[in-house]
């Protein structure tokens, strides 16, 4: 199984609810990653140096549009499929097309809308709002095809409902 986390041989899916969504809608991030020179504790985007880092999104859905035309969401319900597997990879990638993951406190600058942050804290969400939610793999020894899918956590799935109603 090491083996296979090393050569990025699995299928790996995260959803995340972000601040904001992203734009497009759906896309490719394709950037290096490595240790950010302002603050040895954070990853970040690299021009040069640092490792690549690959990750597939689609918008699952947006909130707080309110139904006018043209509006811009508040938060978003992002799917990430990774290619590559770095530190921070998701979260990282996520900040740096302006769409943080909600209740990040390393790379989510900024803040929530107020009735965002309200949801947040009815929810009961004190933490990032990121699920591993598929992890799929080949047995290294059968060769069979494995898929694990998980629901969303209770304060994730509470948050998400209560972004809808915005």
């Amino acid at each position: 199984l090491s083996a296979l986390f090393a050569a990025h041989d699995l299928e790996r899916t995260y959803v995340a609810l972000t601040r904001g969504a992203p734009s497009p809608a759906q896309g490719e991030i394709r950037t290096r990653i490595g240790r950010s020179a302002n603050d040895r504790k954070k990853m970040a985007v690299l021009k040069a140096g640092g490792r690549e880092a690959v990750t597939h999104y689609v918008t699952a859905a947006v909130f707080g549009v309110g139904g006018k035309p043209g509006a811009r969401p508040t938060a978003a319900k992002v799917r990430c499929t990774l290619e590559t597997g770095r530190t921070h990879q998701i979260r990282v990638h996520l900040a740096s097309i302006g769409a943080p993951v909600l209740g990040d406190p390393l790379y989510g600058a900024g803040s929530p809308t107020a009735p965002v942050k309200a949801a947040i804290a009815e929810a009961g969400l004190n933490r990032q709002a990121l699920h591993a939610a598929v992890l799929g793999f080949r047995h290294p020894i059968t060769g069979q095809a494995l898929r694990f899918e998980t629901a969303l956590p209770a304060d994730m799935a509470a948050l998400e409902a209560l972004l809808a109603r915005l």
